[in-house]
């Protein structure tokens, strides 16, 4: 994980989602929270705990179970001038509104010129854990992120969480917020004011010189992870945090790759048609004389998730997975017993199905 700095304030991801959602509202009326649970004791993974309580039923309230009817109302509120944050718990049942993500939400604003905005922000969870399996688990970003004038963020750190949160909210046009469920429990630096984060800027997590990686969402702690570990056996690795699916911030990667000429992409999603085969796809169009080697892509593979503990273990990318793409992509001799050791330490004491032991569902 990055390098805290313990003389800043540390919260964990679902307290920067809460703190974000609390001073947006407190700072503009017209923000409304909708959605699934939202009222819930469990508070969606913590994230809405209190709001209820502080801004009452008329800005904080639950829906019924009919994702293209709430979807809607909410894509009309903002048309009307409100600024809802609606809330799929899980990305695999927005599907049942992409009719009114994809022919509404995002086309009004091109549509009348202008002169129509939809500032609405749809949070969606993704990720594995307790046994979620195929119809639970999907990363379905990069099919959101093929629709014009739908902007689709992955937040990594905390500080990511509250910030681009915040942006988002002020956005005047949709905005997916994707969140990994992997991500709630960690911790991390968060200013306590009321602050922005571009939703088209990755950031450097670690500086390398040997090869980049680009990472998203909860992958680029398992690259980070990576990074770490090889560092110890002299292999320089570069993490890029992307942040953002779409816009993709290619500049930030192409000066990477220029730097290192070498690129991994690790991707949450399955690999056929994942936003990590665009992003490299878009390296080799415009920085293929900077490539030492072909480009990597870690992905999940190509069929339906699992449910089983020992399906899930060899289905799911880790910082293993990561390690031995940078080793095997830059021709790295090292040592096999000492590189055996240093996937173990990798592998040690990792919960595999259980996100955060605090939480007990739903889920």
């Amino acid at each position: 994980m990055p390098e805290l700095d313990m003389k800043k304030r540390t919260i964990n991801f679902s307290e920067a989602i809460r703190e974000g959602l609390d001073q947006a509202m407190e700072k503009d009326a017209r923000v409304i929270l909708i959605g699934e649970g939202v009222p819930d004791p469990k508070a969606i993974f913590n994230t809405t705990a209190g709001l209820l309580d502080k801004y009452g039923k008329r800005r904080v309230f639950d829906m019924p179970l009919a994702e293209n009817g709430m979807t809607g109302i909410c894509i009309g509120a903002a048309l009307g001038g409100m600024r809802p944050v609606m809330v799929h718990q899980r990305i695999d049942f927005a599907i049942l509104a992409m009719d009114q993500l994809i022919n509404n939400a995002a086309k009004w604003h091109y549509m009348f010129d202008g002169k129509a905005t939809v500032p609405l922000v749809v949070r969606m969870i993704v990720g594995r854990g307790w046994g979620q399996g195929p119809q639970h688990s999907q990363s379905l970003q990069a099919m959101f992120a093929q629709i014009p004038g739908l902007k689709v963020i992955m937040p990594t750190t905390p500080r990511d969480a509250k910030g681009m949160l915040i942006s988002a909210i002020e956005d005047e046009n949709p905005v997916l917020f994707i969140e990994h469920r992997w991500l709630h429990p960690i911790k991390g630096t968060v200013p306590e004011d009321y602050y922005q984060i571009p939703l088209d800027q990755a950031e450097i997590l670690h500086t390398g010189t040997d090869i980049t990686i680009a990472a998203f969402s909860y992958m680029a702690y398992e690259a980070l992870s990576a990074a770490k570990a090889l560092a110890s056996m002299g292999i320089s690795v570069e993490v890029l945090n992307m942040r953002s699916v779409r816009p993709l911030d290619i500049d930030s990667v192409l000066d990477s790759v220029r730097k290192t000429g070498r690129l991994i992409v690790a991707d949450t999603a399955s690999r056929a048609g994942s936003i990590a085969g665009e992003l490299i796809s878009q390296v080799v169009e415009n920085a293929f004389d900077a490539l030492k080697a072909c480009p990597v892509r870690i992905a999940s593979p190509d069929h339906p998730a699992p449910t089983s503990q020992y399906m899930t273990e060899k289905y799911y990318p880790g910082p293993n997975t990561v390690a031995d793409a940078v080793v095997k992509l830059i021709g790295a001799d090292i040592n096999p017993i000492d590189y055996a050791n240093l996937l173990a330490t990798l592998r040690s004491d990792r919960p595999h199905d259980v996100p955060n032991n605090k939480y007990s569902g739903p889920f």
